[in-house]
């Protein structure tokens, strides 16, 4: 299994693994990547070629060009694959890999539904551009909006740098003071650290959450540890995990069913920011 972070996300994909793997008596041989294709592969290739695995589960870089390599490695392997959190197709008929995802659109749109309910209608979004997850969002953010009829001109859309980067501060102010500026009282924020960086600059800055703005975040890592507690979409982690290893024992099982491509829905967890 190789999957891009051990401390953020993953874990509860990781423990859904270990457990259905367990319960199947099977080892399951761990690496972290870093996001990077050249990395993926030399653990990829690692994994096969010196540990013998019978098969791998993985969540691939899957953009760019160097990404489309990897996965045209992959498939070409000779061990069955399980994409985790991504899909691909490959070939010149554009066949599927195996995979199970969250369905991050459905959650984003959840969340929209949500944050309408309360009479908003103007609902804000940030993603971060390096998150593998924001198309998704973004593109249920979107179908919710277009459905319920809000708002979406001149509500703040921001593709920002995350919150480790230098430029992160100035991001947020920017997206806080288009908020003011067009009467955006409501924000769906990916991820959980942005979020909560959001809602302490929005505590300097004299902005209550939610009596001001209500706040959701997307992946309910550490939502819940924030002042006020955050409204929050949770991935299933855990049942994702559970999933791919299902799959990945039924290929060795059975070598020649059909592909199956897996997407599991998410939870809306309502807490305080959001009331």
């Amino acid at each position: 299994m190789v999957v891009p972070s051990l401390d953020y996300y993953y874990p509860d994909v990781i423990r859904g693994v270990r457990e259905a793997a367990a319960a199947a008596g099977v080892r399951v041989v761990l690496r972290g990547a870093t996001y990077q294709v050249a990395d993926e592969r030399r653990q990829l290739a690692s994994l096969i070629d010196s540990v013998g695995v019978d098969g791998l589960l993985v969540a691939p870089t899957t953009e760019s060009d160097e990404g489309e390599e990897l996965v045209r490695w992959l498939q070409t392997a000779g061990v069955p694959v399980v994409l985790i959190e991504r899909a691909a197709a490959v070939g010149p008929y554009r066949e599927a890999m195996e995979s199970v995802v969250s369905d991050h659109a459905l959650g984003a749109a959840m969340a929209v539904r949500h944050l309408a309910t309360f009479g908003h209608r103007r609902v804000g979004l940030i993603t971060t551009i390096t998150s593998p997850t924001t198309p998704h969002v973004r593109a249920g953010w979107r179908l919710a909006c277009e459905e319920l009829g809000l708002e979406t001109d001149g509500t703040p859309q921001a593709r920002t740098v995350d919150r480790r980067d230098p430029g992160w501060a100035r991001a947020l102010d920017d997206v806080l003071d288009a908020c003011l500026a067009s009467g955006t009282r409501a924000l769906l924020v990916h991820s959980d650290p942005e979020a909560i960086s959001l809602v302490e600059r929005c505590q300097d800055r004299g902005i209550r959450v939610p009596g001001d703005l209500a706040v959701v975040t997307y992946d309910d890592e550490v939502a819940e540890l924030c002042d006020p507690p955050l409204t929050a979409i949770r991935p299933p982690k855990t049942d994702i995990g559970r999933a791919a290893f299902a799959l990945l024992l039924e290929r060795l099982h059975d070598p020649g069913r059909p592909a199956h491509r897996v997407v599991v829905g998410p939870q809306l967890i309502v807490r305080h920011s959001s009331s």
